[in-house]
């Protein structure tokens, strides 16, 4: 595994060790001790995954009181995925990162507690699984929306694919302060 450290600080893209031959390809996609040494020691208490069609564009999703940090990866297929610095009192509040990650590529992105992610669906489907260092807690849900003009993410979609939820999701700036993770 090696990683690289992105411009939003705690935030990792990581390049596991793939094997690959005729047969197809082998690699660890977790190594706690691994993880450890590029400075991701959270425990992971629930894993998820998801099924997504092209254009679909879920988030931007974080948790109050019980923040989550995410250990990323496309499983299958193409995604642009996107983590946004909420934490208030960061110097790089407000502040996005966005990588492709992709069954071909094998990287993984790191998104520490505090950090408000989503991403959206380049290839006709995608696999996209991810670690959670905390439980779903459905009292905790916080989100900002996925495109507020103040964050400024450049999205590759147009008109992407939305849940209910989350087009009605609010501007970071009209989320009181109080309900944003401190920094």
């Amino acid at each position: 595994m090696r990683v690289i450290d992105e411009p939003l600080p705690g935030v990792k893209l990581i390049a596991p060790e793939v094997h690959e031959d005729h047969r197809g390809f082998f690699m660890e996609s977790y190594n706690r001790l691994r993880c450890a040494q590029l400075g991701i020691t959270d425990d992971f208490v629930q894993d998820n995954h998801s099924y997504s069609a092209r254009g679909t564009l879920r988030g931007l999703h974080a948790q109050i009181r019980h923040p989550q940090g995410k250990l990323v990866r496309a499983v299958e297929g193409e995604m642009f995925d996107v983590a946004v610095d909420i934490r208030r009192g960061s110097p790089t509040f407000g502040r996005w990162l966005g990588v492709v990650l992709s069954g071909g590529n094998f990287h993984q992105l790191w998104i520490p507690p505090g950090f408000a992610h989503g991403f959206c669906v380049l290839s006709a489907t995608a696999l996209f699984a991810y670690k959670c260092s905390d439980f779903y807690a459905p009292d905790c849900d916080l989100g900002v929306r996925w495109c507020d003009p103040a964050i400024g993410i450049r999205w590759p979609v147009a008109d992407p694919l939305l849940s209910a939820k989350d087009r009605q999701l609010p501007l970071l700036t009209d989320i009181p302060p109080e309900r944003l993770p401190v920094f």
